[in-house]
């Protein structure tokens, strides 16, 4: 039976840009690795992994994921700590709401990583109901 998403995998083309990704999700976004091997790693993301490869085969062509969702607070902060390292934030934080029974309300961003990955930020309201009264 099927709990939930194991991990995200993320191919690198060359060690530079294993560099730089590193260093996007662990210095800039604060993640931390929780296994690490000659060819890649895995960094903790608080309910899946992402496994970022190092196997210089990797591609940045945009597949058939069109972007993937942190659960995150501060969204303005976090966009603003993004920025500040020199990453687009191609939507900056803003007010959603969601048209579902029953409605989720959120504050979302969406990023560029360090392989053109879009990341969005999300902080559901619907959950996190107590921070806005």
């Amino acid at each position: 039976m099927i709990r939930g998403i194991h991990h995200i995998s993320m191919k690198c083309g060359s060690p530079e840009v294993f560099a730089e990704t590193k260093r996007f999700y662990t210095e800039v976004l604060g993640l931390p690795v929780v296994r690490e091997w000659d060819k890649g790693m895995m960094v903790e993301t608080g309910n899946c992994w992402l496994e970022i490869g190092n196997d210089e085969t990797g591609s940045t062509e945009r597949g058939a994921i069109r972007h993937f969702a942190f659960f995150a607070d501060e969204i303005d902060g976090l966009a603003e700590r993004i920025k500040a390292a020199g990453y687009d934030v191609f939507m900056e934080p803003k007010e959603v709401c969601i048209p579902c029974e029953p409605a989720v309300p959120a504050r979302i961003a969406f990023c560029r990583g360090p392989l053109g990955e879009e990341i969005e930020f999300f902080f559901d309201k619907s959950v996190n109901a107590e921070r806005y009264q």
